[in-house]
């Protein structure tokens, strides 16, 4: 690794450090919404094995058991069963995708919140407390292949959480992030293009 750890850090060497430090970071507190939309403590260590996971062996759901209304869409992240589900507020789309979850209950946050920003190519930023614990690690990382928010994100109201893709995809289906929901980077697309800000969202 560089001397300047802004420079030259390699997404193997940083997936690397992640995984030597446990793959753990510390629960983010849940502030205030910020502007700062790009800061994140999404980083999802490596997973070794690849996973596959057959979309037919998930439950569908209907979305009166979990949303009075569609209004702008809805977004209901299942964390036990990692998957999302998706409906258009005409009812017309459902799609279900498969995810990836936070590594452990205590880095989980369940309940209802909603899309405020959506971001096509996103930027990722540490934040200072996890600067401090990695001092190794970048004080920023571009949209590109390097970014662990994948090709694009939706921002949510609580501050540090995100729906987002990866380029890693031995992640999805896996325990594998600190708190946000991962999915590939061709479903997250996909789920760009439907939801809009204020599609509400709900994980259970």
């Amino acid at each position: 690794m560089t001397s300047d750890p802004r420079k030259g850090l390699s997404r193997r060497n940083f997936l690397i450090s992640t995984a030597a430090t446990g793959g753990m970071l510390a629960a983010p507190a849940v502030l205030a919404q910020t502007t700062a939309m790009e800061d994140s403590t999404e980083i999802e260590t490596t997973v070794r094995e690849s996973t596959r996971r057959n979309l037919s062996s998930f439950r569908t759901l209907h979305w009166r058991d979990f949303f009075s209304n569609l209004n702008n869409g809805a977004i209901l992240c299942d964390i036990d069963s990692r998957c999302v589900h998706f409906w258009s507020a005409d009812e017309s789309i459902y799609r279900l995708y498969p995810s990836s979850v936070p590594l452990s209950e205590d880095l989980t946050r369940r309940g209802t919140t909603q899309v405020i920003q959506k971001v096509d190519g996103p930027s990722w930023r540490p934040t200072p407390a996890m600067r401090q614990r990695n001092p190794e690690w970048p004080e920023f990382v571009p949209p590109g292949p390097d970014n662990p928010l994948g090709t694009h994100a939706l921002y949510l109201s609580w501050t540090y959480y995100r729906v987002h893709g990866t380029h890693d995809t031995r992640k999805i289906g896996r325990r594998s992030s600190n708190g946000c929901i991962g999915l590939y980077n061709e479903h997250i697309a996909e789920l760009f293009g439907y939801a809009r800000v204020g599609t509400q969202v709900l994980l259970i």
